[in-house]
């Protein structure tokens, strides 16, 4: 099977040594039946090759039900994932299909399968090898013709020995085992990455688009993009919604990635020697508090046009721990045209005007769940907080998770 047949039947974006090595290895699987894990670092494109896998096989023309087993409360997983009869537990109102069964004939996906209860993983072991299922609730076996492919970002093997994950169904799924590479190992893609994205979001937003200079593309290369794929795209549509209708340049991309060359924000420096998700919950802090400077900046200059800067300043001062004591105004009045658009901004209400503590805490934890996708037992070990402490802030700020 070619692989730029593949590239196309899904998108996948690419011509360094790596991706045509793990294209080779789908396109060898893609049309048996066989089950398949998917293993890479989070936001590096596993879902992307589940889709290739199924857009190549047999079984292309039925559903691919993609199921992010992380999202799951373990309470309900079982009946998510195998359906139940009416009156099983209370609010079981009707029978229901579960994933498999809507699956039938088609694809599964199991996304984050290293986060499956081991009560679960014995009944997902069955149906790998036998076909068939119990629904929550009955006693009638039924059975399903279904393709498994399941992904995660964990150590599957570290996790056994740990006892986290059963031992025979881990065997069962190394049988292939596609690895996606982290991007900065095949950074070489990234220039032919940011065009998609560009071109993608741009015309999907109606928006000009003047491209990347050759300077920006060149920093970018530098970067270790600890959140892959993923982070790159969410900060090229970034740039270009801040930065509508301008050419990228290396400033832009320096201040967004909060390197030293550009940045302000200095007196936050970031440690590297530190894991994935501390170095991303510290960077998100980094561009709240980065934000809250802002907002404060956008707020003397109001007052300094009122003669209450002196008040202003000792008010600064009282928060001196969340804030660098520079203010440089420059970076702000070239976001303001007069002083009279400062006072319309600053005269908002608080949550514009002041950051609280509150604000960013219901932000890192909207974001960080978010990039758990759901997950908040992962959530909570990122945030360095006990499950109870993250459900009780959840319910305090109204968070949808």
């Amino acid at each position: 099977m070619n692989i730029d047949k593949i590239k196309k039947s899904v998108g996948i974006v690419g011509n360094s040594e790596l991706i045509d090595e793990m294209l080779i290895k789908v396109a060898q699987v893609a049309t048996t039946d066989i089950s398949v894990l998917v293993t890479g670092a989070s936001g590096s494109g596993k879902e992307m090759v589940a889709k290739s896998i199924h857009k190549n096989s047999k079984r292309k023309f039925k559903e691919l039900i993609t199921v992010n087993c992380a999202a799951i409360p373990q309470g309900i997983i079982e009946s998510e994932l195998f359906g139940h009869k009416k009156g099983s537990f209370t609010g079981a109102n009707e029978d229901r299909k579960g994933y498999f069964e809507a699956a039938n004939d088609g694809t599964i996906f199991l996304d984050e399968i290293g986060e499956l209860p081991k009560e679960t993983q014995a009944k997902l072991l069955r149906v790998i090898e036998q076909g068939e299922f119990l629904k929550v609730g009955d006693t009638k076996l039924r059975t399903v013709n279904v393709r498994i492919v399941a992904a995660t970002n964990r150590d599957l093997k570290a996790e056994v020995d740990k006892n986290n994950f059963r031992q025979d169904l881990y065997f069962r799924l190394k049988t292939v085992n596609i690895k996606v590479p982290d991007l900065k190992d095949h950074i070489e893609d990234l220039e032919s990455l940011v065009s998609r994205f560009a071109l993608e979001f741009t015309a999907r937003n109606d928006m000009p688009y003047k491209g990347f200079s050759k300077q920006a593309l060149t920093l970018m290369k530098s970067y270790s993009w600890p959140g892959n794929i993923r982070e790159l795209k969410n900060l090229v549509e970034s740039l270009l919604v801040m930065n509508k209708g301008e050419r990228i340049d290396r400033k832009m991309i320096s201040q967004q990635l909060n390197t030293d060359e550009y940045s302000s924000n200095k007196d936050l420096p970031m440690k590297l020697d530190i894991n994935q998700d501390k170095a991303e919950r510290e960077l998100i802090l980094r561009q709240l508090l980065f934000l809250r400077q802002e907002l404060n900046e956008l707020k003397q200059i109001f007052l300094a046009s009122k003669g209450m800067n002196d008040l202003y300043e000792n008010d600064v001062k009282s928060n001196s721990y969340y804030l660098p004591e520079n203010v440089n105004l420059d970076n702000i009045k070239n976001k303001v045209k007069s002083i009279d658009e400062a006072k319309a901004f600053a005269l908002q209400d608080d949550s514009v005007g002041e950051v609280s503590m509150q604000d960013i805490e219901n932000e890192i934890i909207e974001r960080t769940l978010i990039k758990m996708d759901g997950n908040r037992r992962k959530a909570a070990e990122a945030l360095n907080i006990s499950e109870r402490t993250l459900y009780r802030k959840i319910k305090e700020y109204g968070i949808k998770d």
